[in-house]
C-alpha cells in the first residue's frame, strides 16, 4: 500500500552528520539594560508550578540514566535502553548500514553494540550490548493510544551532540503518517504510520531518543522535524513541529527484529488520494468528501484479487492530468471509518498481520459495498 505525497516543507531526519557536529554558539547581547530587574509577580499557582518543576527533574533524575547516544562513522544520535539483557532501542536511519555502533552511557561508560534488527518502514533499529547489569537502566513503556492531544510531554537525547539533553511541550497532534522513502512499483511511497506531532524541542542527535509522557513511561520514539529552518552551519533546527513513532508500533515491531531481525507488513497494494481540493472531488463526480480514493491497483496484489478498483478516466483538471475518476472511495476498515488514507494505514499496522481478512467499505460511484480483502505480504 502506498501514498503519493508532496512535501511543501522539508522533513528532517535527526541524526546528526559527524561532518558537521562542530556548531557555534551565539549569544544574545542586549540593547538595553535596565537599572534594576523587577520583583517577579506574586502568583496563587506558585506551589502548581513548585510541583511540576520537582515532578520534571524527579523524572530527569529517574529516567535520564536509561537514554544513551549513539556514534557511527558518520553520524550521533540517541537511543533508550529496552530491556535489562542489553537491548537498545534507536532510529534505523541512525545506524544506517553499520552494523557495529558505539553506545556511550550516561555514566561515562562507552561500549560497542552490534546491530541486531532492522526496519526501514518503521525507522526503527534494535542493538545488543554486553555490559554489567548495574549499566542497564530500562525504560518503562507506556500505552499510545490513551494519549491526548494537549498532554504534556518531554524528550530526552543528545541534539547536536549535547547528551543527556531535556525538552518539554505538548502532544501536538495524533495519527500522523510520514513518507518512509521506500517507493514503490508504480510511484508514491510507503507510509510510517501512527506518528505522534510534538512541539517538544527535537534537534538534530535527538534521533531514537524517548519521548515521555509524566509517569516517566516511554510513548514515543523522536524521528524528524518539519522545518525551513537552519543554524549557521547549516543543520537543521526546530521550528516546533516534531514527529516520534508512537511506543505502540514499537511494541509490535521490536520483539520481531529481536527474534528474527526484520518485521513483516500487512500489504493492500493500492494507491491512493485524499485531502483533495473540492473541485477536484467534484470533477471524480466522488458522492463524499472524506475517504481514500484508489488511484492505482498494484497488478497480482491482494486489492486486484479481492476486486478493488482504481479510476480509469481522466478528469480535464489543470495541475490533476493522470488522476482518472471511476475509482473506489475506502470509507471504512472493518467497519471503522476511513476519513483519510492514514487512518486504514494505521489501523493495519496496529492489529494487522499477513494472512489476515479484512473488509474494506468502498462507494463505486454511488453504490456501497464491503469487499473482503486478504492482506499479503509488503515487498
Amino acid at each position: 500500500m502506498n501514498k503519493k505525497i508532496t512535501l511543501a516543507v522539508v522533513v528532517v531526519f535527526l541524526s546528526v552528520s559527524m561532518l558537521a557536529c562542530q556548531a557555534t554558539q551565539f549569544f544574545a547581547t542586549p540593547t538595553s539594560v535596565p537599572s534594576a530587574i523587577p520583583p517577579l509577580p506574586v502568583s496563587s499557582n506558585t506551589t502548581d508550578l513548585s510541583s511540576q518543576q520537582g515532578q520534571l527533574t524527579a523524572i530527569y533524575q529517574q529516567f535520564s540514566p536509561g537514554v544513551v547516544s549513539i556514534r557511527t562513522s558518520t553520524a550521533l544520535g540517541s537511543g533508550w535502553v529496552y530491556s535489562g539483557d542489553g537491548i537498545i532501542v534507536t532510529n534505523n536511519h541512525v545506524v544506517g548500514t553499520e552494523t557495529k555502533v558505539e553506545i556511550d552511557f550516561a555514566s561515562g561508560l562507552k561500549t560497542f553494540g552490534n546491530v541486531i534488527g532492522t526496519d526501514s518502514y518503521s525507522d526503527l533499529a534494535v542493538i545488543k550490548v554486553v555490559v554489567a547489569a548495574a549499566e542497564l537502566h530500562p525504560l518503562p513503556m507506556g500505552d499510545s493510544d490513551s494519549l491526548l492531544v494537549g498532554q504534556t510531554v518531554i524528550a530526552i537525547g543528545n541534539p547536536f551532540g549535547l547528551s543527556g539533553s531535556m525538552t518539554t511541550g505538548i502532544i501536538s497532534a495524533l495519527g500522523r503518517a510520514l513518507p518512509t522513502g521506500t517507493q514503490v512499483t508504480g510511484g508514491g511511497y510507503f507510509s510510517n504510520s501512527d506518528i505522534i506531532q510534538t512541539d517538544a524541542a527535537l534537534n538534530p542527535g535527538n534521533s531514537g531518543g524517548p519521548l515521555l509522557n509524566l509517569n516517566g513511561e516511554v510513548v514515543g520514539i523522536n524521528e524528524a522535524i518539519e522545518t525551513t529552518n537552519s543554524t549557521a552551519s547549516g543543520q537543521p533546527s526546530n521550528s516546533g513541529v516534531g514527529f516520534a513513532i508512537s511506543i505502540n508500533i514499537v511494541k509490535k515491531v521490536v520483539p520481531s527484529l529481536i527474534q528474527n531481525g526484520k518485521y513483516d507488513y500487512p500489504y493492500l497494494g493500492i494507491s491512493t488520494r485524499d485531502d483533495l481540493p473540492l473541485e477536484v472531488i467534484n470533477a471524480l463526480g466522488l458522492p463524499k468528501t472524506s475517504g481514500a480514493y484508489v488511484t492505482g491497483v498494484t497488478a497480482g496484489g491482494p486489492a486486484e484479487q479481492a476486486g478493488i478498483q482504481a479510476g480509469t478516466v481522466p478528469i480535464s483538471l489543470a495541475g490533476y492530468q493522470g488522476l482518472n475518476k471511476g475509482g473506489d472511495l475506502i470509507i471504512a476498515v472493518d467497519t471503522r471509518p476511513v476519513v483519510t488514507y492514514d487512518d486504514m494505514i494505521r489501523y493495519l499496522t496496529l492489529h494487522k498481520t499477513p494472512g489476515d481478512t479484512v473488509t474494506l467499505t468502498v462507494l463505486r460511484g454511488t453504490q456501497q459495498m464491503d469487499v473482503p480483502v486478504v492482506l499479503g505480504k509488503r515487498p
